[in-house]
């Protein structure tokens, strides 16, 4: 059986443009070629060289996946190296994430992939997890479903609407970003979870995650960060998210 036939690299060029909210003119402005070469490119009159869509790519703010999707659906190969966690080749960073993670202690931290599934994370997060229905800890974790879900983390979490607000607004920024539709059905599905959406307090100048603890409530602030140099698929869409208890 035939499937349909995957979409040209102009269509694709053009749908990335209008994602980003840029005219042709703007675009072409910005990557210092001719609107009309653009043009034909968009309408595949023209057939783009892989230079030229890595500098599109890269005015689009193209994620290093959908690049490789772009240069093949242009008749090239990838040119971003994609490797498994595990892989000789990532092993040097994969071991200094590993140090930030235990550095990080006695506060939690986590580090996720692309999807917010849970890659690895340090001892402390453990405590966290307590009274969440097992099914929900079976590999792959997906931390957005473990932190909304009725019978994960939700109960617990004291400030749920805003918490809930917080989290399905990163998810809509990072769908706006990548078009990844496995990201389009996680926002489906935790859309249908109960809990309300609220922004934070008119004072808030941080907006904490407010656990339910057996010593009272406990309160934290996140700080996500990135492999900022990254040119491997799996490192760029890495995040450390780390866990500060406030006092």
């Amino acid at each position: 059986m035939s499937g349909a036939p995957a979409p040209a690299v102009g269509p694709l060029l053009r749908q990335w443009r209008e994602r980003r909210r840029l005219s042709q003119l703007e675009l072409s402005n910005r990557a210092e070629v001719s609107t009309r070469h653009l043009s034909f490119v968009e309408t595949g009159r023209s057939r783009p060289t892989p230079e030229m869509i890595e500098r599109l790519a890269g005015h689009l703010d193209v994620p290093l996946r959908e690049r490789n999707r772009l240069l093949l659906a242009g008749g090239y190969a990838p040119a971003h190296p994609q490797h498994g966690l595990d892989e000789p080749a990532l092993a040097e960073v994969r071991a200094s994430l590993r140090q930030v993670l235990a550095a990080h202690e006695p506060h939690p931290a986590l580090l996720l992939d692309r999807w917010w599934e849970l890659v690895d994370a340090n001892t402390a997060v453990a405590p966290l997890l307590e009274g969440v229905d097992p099914r929900l800890l079976e590999p792959p974790v997906n931390v957005l479903r473990l932190s909304l879900h009725p019978d994960g983390l939700a109960p617990r979490i004291v400030n749920l609407a805003q918490w809930r607000g917080h989290l399905l607004h990163q998810l809509h920024q990072r769908i706006e970003r990548t078009a990844d539709p496995d990201l389009v059905a996680l926002a489906e599905e935790l859309a249908g979870y109960p809990g309300g959406v609220a922004p934070a307090g008119p004072h808030d100048v941080v907006l904490p995650l407010r656990l339910r603890a057996p010593d009272g409530e406990a309160a934290y602030v996140t700080i996500t960060a990135h492999v900022g140099t990254a040119a491997d698929v799996t490192l760029e869409e890495l995040t450390v998210e780390a866990f500060y208890r406030l006092a």
